[in-house]
């Protein structure tokens, strides 16, 4: 009589799928926003109004105003504009030093792969965020994407690394037959790294985010007039006690960010690579 009332098989899948399809569509509509930035805002970034400062959300301000009078969801779309911006390039570089990379090691000789995996997994046991921050404080603030992207590719690594080591179980037989190894790394980055590279970008975009934003609101990231949305969150707290509008905007956009990256990666954590 239970049975009847048992999830179908197809049910959690079927979940995943509409998860992602969500996930995507709304990173879809973020790259509309960013790329409207200017239209959509009311102001230009950074334009003050004496007249109207901390003024609660109205018809006039939509997301109200913060300290120095601006306009606060024309700073958050710009915000969001620059979070995009810096995400996306931290993004290639862990998915190039860390994903791909990491499937090229697996095809290494045994010894040498082995080898290299272990040093990522060192690097891969630091807090990404510490990690990032060490970066940044032997570089500049203006590499911090470059650092966010250095310091989610250890665990890209490590992950695209085990995904073509274990799960290419062909390979024994490939080269069992004489298959060079070369081949089977063209056939890894064709079908399985190629198959798995939209997952691997929506995960390592949100790894990137959430870096960059903390970094950002710690005072280790972006500076004025090119604000984030972790320093607009860090500039709203002295106000946002009593003027919680000043934090809710960019905290809003990031989490709607992160959260869409991560539909669009897949939430199931026995799938990450």
């Amino acid at each position: 009589m239970s049975a009847a009332f048992d999830s179908p098989p197809h049910a959690a899948p079927m979940l995943r799928v509409i998860l992602r399809v969500v996930g995507w569509c709304g990173l879809g509509l973020i790259a509309v926003a960013v790329a409207l930035s200017d239209f959509l805002a009311h102001a230009p970034a950074g334009a003050a109004n004496a007249g109207s400062i901390l003024d609660a959300p109205s018809p006039a301000h939509p997301f109200g105003t913060d300290l120095l009078g601006r306009d606060l969801l024309s700073e958050t779309l710009h915000g969001l504009s620059v979070t995009v911006g810096h995400a996306l390039l931290g993004t290639i570089v862990a998915i190039v030093l860390g994903g791909l990379f990491g499937a090229v090691a697996a095809r290494l000789p045994r010894p040498v792969g082995l080898a290299l995996r272990g040093v990522m997994d060192v690097f891969a046991a630091i807090p990404a965020l510490l990690l990032g921050i060490l970066v940044i404080g032997l570089t500049a603030r203006l590499y911090a994407p470059l650092a966010a992207g250095l310091a989610a590719a250890p665990l890209a690594f490590v992950r695209a690394f085990d995904r073509v080591d274990t799960k290419s179980t062909h390979a024994e037989y490939a080269r069992a037959t004489g298959i060079s190894a070369a081949t089977l790394l063209r056939r890894d980055l064709t079908y399985e790294f190629r198959d798995t590279l939209a997952t691997v970008t929506a995960r390592a975009l949100a790894a990137v985010t959430i870096i960059l934003s903390t970094v950002s609101f710690l005072g280790f990231g972006a500076t004025p007039p090119a604000r984030d949305l972790g320093l607009m969150i860090a500039a709203a707290k002295t106000s946002y006690l009593h003027a919680w509008w000043t934090a809710a905007a960019p905290a809003f956009a990031l989490l709607i960010l992160i959260l869409c990256a991560r539909l669009a990666a897949g939430l199931d954590e026995s799938e990450r690579p």
